[in-house]
């Protein structure tokens, strides 16, 4: 397993497919490199990038320091693009197109984003503070189960769903990362796209077709607030993208 050691000393666990250039995928909320829909589209850009995928701190094999900053997140992302040489392209999806976004600069010379949650762009902000609110109570208390469950609700699953899933054999993983729940939420803070930053590089939005309506508001917010900044919406395409359909998308835009 290849790692490699972020500036706080956290370890790092990474993958790398493929030939061409670097090409970076940052993973939403309670996905890692061994669950998440990463993998597949890794494998159907292999033959056009070089491409990693990495767990990202407190997930799957990486590691975790505390107290975490999300300074330290962007840190990780950034040791990623020198383990890539130092320049990279980076997608991510999600939460993850939001740390991705922070992390803009710094050797990253093209940025796409898929449905990025800045849903404080779409509404008025207070689901999103009661949501943070319940769920470091649930943190603090020791309640990952019941943390994962409200993540899950939060983002429009039914509840029984949740509860079916809850006797499952995987809910014990997604307890076990529940904490980076946390994490997400304070890289999206109030939920509005962040201001300030100096995204001088291309950049791409993209929108779930068949994504809730407030989220495909939201990535067309996220378009509109990134000065020169293109967007597009994937006609059917839920939340949880087709590698199949959205790899064309990426090579293109990449590889321009």
């Amino acid at each position: 397993m290849p790692t490699v050691t972020s500036a706080d000393r956290t370890m790092i666990a990474f993958s790398c497919i493929g030939s061409g250039p670097a090409l970076i995928l940052v993973d939403g909320a309670m996905c890692f490199r061994a669950a998440g829909p990463l993998q597949p589209l890794a494998a159907t850009l292999q033959g056009r990038f070089t491409v990693y995928t990495y767990d990202r701190r407190g997930r799957g094999e990486s590691s975790d320091t505390l107290p975490y900053a999300v300074a330290r997140e962007v840190e990780d992302l950034r040791a990623l693009v020198e383990q890539a040489g130092g320049e990279a392209f980076v997608y991510g999806i999600s939460s993850g197109a939001a740390l991705a976004l922070t992390a803009a600069g710094s050797g990253i010379t093209r940025l796409a984003l898929y449905d990025p949650p800045f849903m404080g762009e779409v509404e008025d902000g207070v689901r999103i503070k009661e949501y943070t609110q319940q769920l470091t109570e649930l943190l603090a208390e020791g309640r990952r189960g019941d943390a994962v469950a409200l993540f899950m609700n939060n983002v429009g699953i039914p509840a029984e769903v949740v509860a079916g899933m809850r006797s499952g054999p995987g809910w014990s993983t997604l307890e076990s990362i529940a904490p980076t729940l946390a994490y997400d939420a304070e890289i999206l803070g109030d939920g509005r796209v962040p201001r300030g930053l100096d995204i001088s590089v291309p950049t791409l939005v993209l929108a779930g077709g068949a994504s809730p309506a407030p989220l495909q508001q939201a990535a067309r917010a996220t378009a509109d607030a990134l000065p020169g900044a293109g967007f597009r919406t994937l006609d059917g395409q839920t939340h949880d993208v087709a590698p199949d359909t959205l790899a064309p998308v990426l090579a293109e835009f990449f590889g321009s």
